[in-house]
């Protein structure tokens, strides 16, 4: 199901740029451009190169089942998934809203109503609040499905029992797991090393990387699309040359965070390499539909604008949502991380690099 609605968002963002044509447009069409033979040589490049750098960064990752520091259970996993967090939030914050807010703000899209209202803020925060009720909805809908059989109204809770040091409960050190069916209610204890308990925890966890990791995937590629469209029908090499170096670094970031959520997801070896895919072509995709409809894209129109500013504000909202509370929340409340001091320190200044970083590439693109 959730595979599906995905594969039908991307087609429909895909799909969208054939629409966007030139109606009326601001003067900054009047600015000098280059042969158009000389640009699609450096566009071509373009593409070549963020899909090389995309690939490489996803794969890095992926590379887990191969490579023993890589894998999801090492510590220095945390100082790679902080990393990556820190350029998923850059990316939402620095790259992404502002031009949202650009777009949306624009003198030629006319003063009502984009004028009299924060459009891209709002948009974000919806953004966010629907990433917030897909995550709880299709982590709830999978636990259902995956504890509750064919019927789904199986309802599965594990709660931690906290006994008092001072106690003498017979029960201490122990897990009371309620088991709720249809037709009855039962109760058991269970002891903290049971392989029972510890392969439902793992499970539910389970379930929850891999919503993260396709949620994820949707924001990245809504922006990645985008972007690439937007070197395509660009027809100034001083705009392309430093986009095509910028964006190469850009991929190759973004692609080590989302390989990291789906490392951690352990996907079927297909899922994986199919996700891998998807992130690597996206952009090399929007440089192709840009460079397609260059002659008659115009950046500048009001359509082009509008349609581009609502994607990347909710683009935005999403990467800034899945950044903060998936990727940074949950690993740095981890009682792993918080017990350990060294990964805490490497994870904060991992953190504050990754967003360094990205924040730099701002510059250029």
């Amino acid at each position: 199901m959730a595979k599906t609605i995905f594969y039908y968002v991307l087609t429909i963002m895909l799909l969208l740029p054939t629409i966007v044509v030139a109606e009326c447009s601001c003067e900054a069409n009047d600015l000098p451009r280059d042969g158009k033979s000389v640009t699609l040589k450096f566009k071509l490049g373009a593409i070549g190169a963020i899909l090389g750098a995309g690939a490489f960064g996803v794969g890095i990752p992926l590379l887990g089942k191969r490579i023993s520091v890589l894998r999801p259970e090492n510590d220095i996993f945390f100082m790679i998934k902080a990393f990556a967090a820190g350029v998923i939030l850059a990316t939402g914050f620095i790259h992404i809203l502002p031009e949202a807010f650009e777009g949306l703000t624009s003198p030629c899209i006319g003063e009502t109503p984009w004028q009299k209202f924060p459009f891209a803020a709002f948009i974000a925060m919806v953004a966010s609040i629907g990433s917030l009720m897909v995550d709880s909805l299709a982590t709830g809908h999978y636990r259902r499905v995956h504890f509750g059989g064919k019927d789904g109204n199986k309802e599965v809770s594990i709660n931690s029992k906290v006994v008092d040091e001072e106690s003498n409960d017979a029960h201490a050190g122990h897990v009371h797991v309620h088991t709720h069916a249809t037709h009855g209610h039962s109760h058991g204890h269970v002891g903290e090393g049971s392989d029972e308990l510890g392969e439902q925890l793992s499970k539910l966890e389970l379930i929850r990387h891999r919503v993260t990791a396709q949620v994820l995937e949707l924001g990245i590629v809504v922006h990645s699309v985008i972007i690439g469209i937007s070197l395509g029908t660009s027809q100034r090499l001083d705009t392309i040359k430093p986009l095509m170096v910028a964006l190469s670094f850009h991929q190759f970031f973004e692609g080590m965070g989302l390989g990291g959520c789906i490392n951690q997801a352990k996907f079927k070896s297909r899922a994986m390499a199919t996700m891998a895919m998807f992130f690597s072509l996206t952009t090399p995709i929007g440089i192709g539909i840009g460079i397609a409809i260059a002659g008659v894209y115009d950046q500048s129109s009001p359509r082009s604008l509008i349609i581009q500013g609502i994607f990347e504000a909710a683009a935005a909202g999403i990467l800034i949502y899945m950044a903060l509370v998936d990727l940074l929340a949950a690993d740095f409340m981890n009682p792993r991380m918080q017990a350990n001091t060294r990964i805490q320190l490497g994870s904060h200044i991992s953190l504050l690099l990754g967003a360094g970083c990205m924040s730099v590439l701002a510059r250029w693109a």
